[in-house]
C-alpha cells in the first residue's frame, strides 16, 4: 500500500513580512513625492502659459494705431495715430492670500478681475482675460511696481516704454513664493521682450 505524502506549505516569517511592508512603504512614499511634483509642475506650467500670453497681448496692442483724439476728451487737441502700450492692470486676484495653497476662480462679471481697465489701460486694453480657476496672482506693470525686484537673474525694467507681465503663487502655502516674469521694452518703435521667462523658486 502506497503511503500518501503530505505536503507542508511554508509560512511567511514575522522578518520577511517586514521587509514586504517596508518596500511597499517606499513605494508609497515615492509614488507621494512624484505625484507631488506632477500637480506642482502642472500649475506651473499653467503660470508660464499666462504670463506668455499677457506679454503676447501687450505686443499685439502696441502694434495697434490707436487715435488718441477719439480716446481723449474733446478740448480742441488733435494727435496723429500712435502706438502705445497700455498701461497698468489691477493684480489678479488683488490679495495675494487668495492663492496660496488654494485656487482662485476669476469673477468673469464687468468691472471685476479681468474685466477692469479701459481702452487704455489694465486688462480690458489687453484683451486678456480668463475664467478657467488659478493658482497664481497675475500682473501688469508700466513704470514701476514690478515684481522682478530682487528676483535674481532678472533684469529690472526701467525706462519710459518697458512693462512686465508676472505670476506670484504660493502652491503649498509655506510662505515659500514662486515669481515668474516676462519683461518687454520699446526699442526704436517695436517691442522686445526677453527671450526666457525668469523665474525664482520653480518648483520644476
Amino acid at each position: 500500500m502506497r503511503q500518501k505524502e503530505v505536503s507542508r506549505s511554508r509560512a511567511f516569517t514575522l522578518i520577511e513580512l517586514m521587509i514586504v511592508v517596508a518596500i511597499i512603504g517606499v513605494l508609497a512614499a515615492l509614488a507621494v513625492v512624484g505625484v507631488r511634483s506632477y500637480i506642482a509642475t502642472a500649475k506651473t506650467a499653467e503660470a508660464k502659459q499666462i504670463v506668455g500670453a499677457i506679454a503676447r497681448s501687450a505686443i499685439t496692442q502696441y502694434d495697434r494705431e490707436r487715435d488718441l483724439s477719439q480716446l481723449l476728451p474733446a478740448m480742441g487737441v488733435d494727435a496723429a495715430n500712435t502706438h502705445i502700450l497700455c498701461e497698468s492692470a489691477v493684480p489678479v486676484p488683488f490679495n495675494f492670500a487668495s492663492v496660496q495653497g488654494t485656487k482662485y476662480q476669476p469673477n468673469a462679471a464687468p468691472g471685476n478681475d479681468f474685466m477692469t481697465g479701459s481702452t487704455l489701460a489694465g486688462w480690458q486694453c489687453l484683451g486678456f482675460a480668463t475664467v478657467a480657476p488659478i493658482y497664481f496672482q497675475y500682473s501688469y506693470r508700466v513704470g514701476g511696481g514690478y515684481v522682478s525686484e530682487g528676483l535674481p537673474g532678472a533684469p529690472l525694467p526701467s525706462g519710459p516704454e518697458v512693462f512686465e507681465a508676472g505670476a506670484r503663487g504660493d502652491l503649498d502655502g509655506d510662505g515659500l513664493t514662486c515669481t515668474l516674469v516676462r519683461t518687454g521694452e520699446v526699442r526704436n518703435g517695436e517691442i522686445v521682450t526677453s527671450t526666457v521667462i525668469y523665474t525664482d523658486n520653480d518648483p520644476d
